[in-house]
C-alpha cells in the first residue's frame, strides 16, 4: 500500500516538474518602460495623424510607440513590441497601411487592431501594451 502511494506521489511530482519546464515561452509580458511625453498632433511635424484613422511612429517605450488617431479628440498609443515574443529584437509592430487600424508583426505574422490593441490573427494572444493618452485639443500627452 505504501509503495502504491509513493509511486502516485512520484508520478505527480514528475508531471508538475515537466509541465512547468515545458511552458510556452511565447506570449510573455512586455517589460515596463517609463513613458511620459507630449506632442502636438495637429502640427506639420505630425501631419500623418492630422487625419482620423492614420498612425505615426514615435520614439519611446521598448521598441517605439504607434500613435493612432481614433477620432477628432481620441488617440490610442501602443508599444511596438509584439506580445508573442517580446525578447525577439527583429519582432516589431508596423502599421499595415495608413488609414487602416491594423498593426502587424512581419516576423510572426500576428495582427493587432489599433482601436484596442487586441490580436486577431497569428500566434499572439495578448494585446499590445497600451499607454494612456490625454488630448486637450492642442497637445497630446502619452504616459503610463
Amino acid at each position: 500500500m505504501k509503495s502504491r502511494k509513493y509511486i502516485i506521489f512520484t508520478v505527480l511530482l514528475i508531471m508538475i516538474f515537466f509541465s512547468n519546464s515545458c511552458k510556452d515561452t511565447q506570449n510573455k509580458v512586455v517589460p515596463y518602460v517609463y513613458v511620459n511625453f507630449y506632442i502636438e498632433p495637429n502640427s506639420l511635424q505630425y501631419e500623418n495623424i492630422n487625419t482620423i484613422g492614420n498612425s505615426i511612429y514615435v520614439t519611446g517605450g521598448n521598441k517605439g510607440i504607434i500613435i493612432y488617431r481614433k477620432s477628432t479628440d481620441e488617440f490610442m498609443a501602443f508599444d511596438r513590441t509584439c506580445t508573442y515574443d517580446p525578447d525577439e529584437p527583429e519582432s516589431i509592430i508596423e502599421i499595415m497601411e495608413q488609414g487602416t487600424p491594423i498593426g502587424i508583426d512581419s516576423l510572426c505574422g500576428s495582427k493587432f487592431l489599433l482601436l484596442d490593441g487586441m490580436p486577431f490573427e497569428g500566434p499572439a494572444t495578448i494585446p499590445l501594451l497600451q499607454y494612456r493618452t490625454n488630448f486637450d485639443g492642442i497637445r497630446l500627452h502619452v504616459y503610463n
